[in-house]
């Protein structure tokens, strides 16, 4: 596995998202999970990101029983901020230092480890001062719970603010074929401040696999028949999307998977991606796009066929807590 930086932390290239395994997207199957957060690390993925509302709390304590024993092979990165009940209700986000200490104490226990590797914001809380959250965030590393500090979906000023306070390591973002907004502002952002950039969703939530080609693909629960892109005529334009990146993958001998995550790897040496899966058959696809390489040629031809806004409708029904 090719090792890349984000910031001073060396991680495998493209890393596992661990959601899928808890919540969101469907059925789940714990047994398979676990296998494949193990076949993971036998692939060489040493980036494994959770956070505390996944499942909720639950994800957390499947990756922690998944790397007993493995632990030094794990590059372990989770996450506070989002609030959710024990039940699966929201409650916004919170950002205020005690609340900081407290979630972090409760993921430590949760995911049976001493420190963790990288610790998220999940996302910017408006009424707290981004100093006072980092703040916290940084006594975490001084006391030895915390090892690196990320923040995720915050906006270049509110960047700039976090990094005067303590070093930040990585920010995660959505970022793929049909989510290229951090190339405007958060990009050359985070490349000026040496911070790594972590994208979630690099398989635009599984639909630039080409696996869907109805809403009625999606098991009930699924979170994705309630999303924006994904409804009446968004999904129609957004299937075409995905056609012309189906068509060039065929012609390239690789899957549509493969060929999204080849593009983000091409977007800079900096850039680590995340794609989520619960399954280890799609692990070792996406796996496998490390070691594909598109030409200056081939990566223009694939983002002239995903221009910038190309995708129909907003990544969340709810657009106010992202890019703050």
């Amino acid at each position: 596995m090719k090792t890349r930086k984000l910031g001073q932390l060396e991680v495998s290239a493209i890393g596992l998202g661990c959601m899928g395994m808890s919540e969101f997207y469907g059925d789940r199957d714990e047994a398979e999970a676990i296998a494949t957060l193990h076949r993971a690390l036998e692939l060489g993925v040493t980036l494994l990101d959770t956070a505390d509302m996944y499942g909720p709390f639950t994800n957390e304590e499947l990756v922690g029983r998944a790397i007993q024993g493995r632990r030094d092979r794990v590059v372990l990165a989770t996450k506070f901020g989002n609030v959710r009940t024990a039940e699966g209700g929201w409650g916004g986000v919170n950002g205020k230092p005690e609340y900081v200490k407290h979630c972090c104490d409760a993921s430590l226990q949760r995911l049976g480890v001493d420190v963790i590797d990288l610790y998220y914001q999940h996302r910017v809380d408006p009424t707290v001062p981004i100093e006072d959250t980092i703040g916290a965030m940084a006594e975490l590393v001084q006391a030895g719970k915390v090892r690196y500090l990320g923040m995720s979906e915050a906006a270049p000023a509110t960047l700039r603010r976090a990094c005067a306070v303590h070093p930040i390591t990585a920010l995660q973002s959505e970022y793929s074929l049909w989510s290229r907004e951090p190339e405007d502002e958060i990009l050359p952002t985070v490349r000026e401040l040496g911070v790594g950039f972590v994208p979630y969703s690099p398989l635009g939530r599984g639909f630039l696999t080409g696996a869907f080609q109805s809403p009625d693909d999606f098991a009930p629960d699924d979170y994705r028949r309630h999303a924006p892109r994904f409804q009446g005529e968004n999904f129609d334009k957004n299937l075409a999307l995905v056609d012309r990146v189906k068509e060039i993958a065929a012609e390239k001998g690789v899957t549509p998977a493969q060929l999204a995550l080849a593009w983000l790897l091409g977007q800079g040496d900096d850039i680590v991606p995340i794609p989520g899966t619960k399954r280890r058959k799609y692990l070792e696809e996406n796996v496998a796009a490390v070691e594909i390489a598109l030409s200056p040629a081939e990566l223009e031809r694939l983002a002239a066929v995903a221009p910038q806004g190309a995708a129909a409708g907003d990544r969340y029904a709810d657009m106010s807590t992202v890019n703050r």
